[in-house]
């Protein structure tokens, strides 16, 4: 008995040690002039959208849930965002190149249709980022008529 309240007295000092470990929460400002939405002059139904269920990871304006204070979690938390932003970032739409413009939203259609994104760890937080397949297609057809009419 000894011996596990010395292993619980060490997990709970490890814990309280690890808070002490900062992840940077910063975003960085957003620039209208290259921003997606702004950029687009996209429909409100579509920001909305957006808003709810892509900003947070694939964007400078992450809102970070309270969870996401405490560690382990907010690295956790803050590699997934990093990757997001990695993969496509709305608020940096109008520095890609015409490609990466195509892939990114030929990819975005791709991971609406296949329900992959939102992340479905992510929805089980945020109730308002459960797209209905309404809202999906919303979304496939907005990024559709911007890669038919090639105006990215």
């Amino acid at each position: 008995m000894k011996t596990f309240k010395k292993i619980v007295f060490w997990i709970f000092v490890s814990f309280a040690i690890i808070q002490f470990i900062p992840i940077d929460k910063t975003n960085k400002p957003v620039d209208k002039s290259v921003n997606f939405i702004d950029v687009k002059k996209s429909p409100p139904k579509v920001v909305a959208l957006l808003k709810n269920a892509c900003y947070d990871c694939h964007s400078n304006e992450t809102v970070y849930p309270k969870y996401a204070y405490i560690a382990p979690f907010s690295w956790s938390v803050k590699d997934h965002i990093n990757e997001g932003r990695e993969h496509l970032n709305f608020s940096v739409w109008n520095t890609y190149n015409k490609e990466l413009k195509e892939g990114m939203l030929s990819k975005s259609i791709q991971t609406l249709q296949d329900k992959s994104m939102p992340m479905p760890a992510y929805v089980v937080y945020h109730k308002e980022a459960n797209l209905s397949d309404a809202d999906r297609t919303v979304l496939i057809k907005y990024f559709e008529e911007i890669l038919e009419t090639k105006s990215y």
